[in-house]
């Protein structure tokens, strides 16, 4: 199982690569084991030094009860403080932004793969869609 963000090489350059846990509820941990989740509009927050992945989707479990979780809610991001302290220091002073990359299981436990990123302007994405189209055309 791996939820993957296609768009974020897309959109981004992406300067740096964190794996970090994820706080999950137990109705989270298995929808997201069958696959049943939504990274692409997703973003991370560095608040009173905790990071928080916001805006993922992750669908209500069929089987859970009336204690099932909120498909939208803030997730709170698992690191070391000295990470969290140089990603702060990374995204202020360089004007970075923090995105998830993909999450996926490791150990039976929920991991995101955080980007450490910088947007690209239009016409670096015309760039990507040139190269890409290029790799297609040797292919053939």
């Amino acid at each position: 199982m791996e939820i993957k963000n296609k768009k974020a090489y897309f959109n981004y350059f992406i300067v740096k690569e964190i794996e970090a846990g994820i706080e999950l509820l137990g109705s989270e941990i298995k929808s997201l084991r069958k696959g049943s989740a939504n990274i692409k509009d997703s973003y991370i927050r560095i608040k009173n030094n905790e990071v928080f992945l916001i805006n993922t989707y992750i669908e209500k479990y069929e089987e859970g009860n009336t204690f099932n979780h909120n498909p939208t809610r803030e997730r709170k991001l698992l690191l070391h403080k000295k990470e969290i302290k140089k990603l702060y220091e990374e995204v202020k002073m360089e004007g970075l932004t923090l995105i998830p990359l993909k999450i996926y299981l490791k150990n039976n436990k929920a991991k995101v793969l955080i980007g450490l990123a910088k947007g690209k302007k239009i016409y670096d994405k015309r760039e990507t869609i040139k190269k890409r189209d290029l790799e297609r055309m040797e292919y053939k």
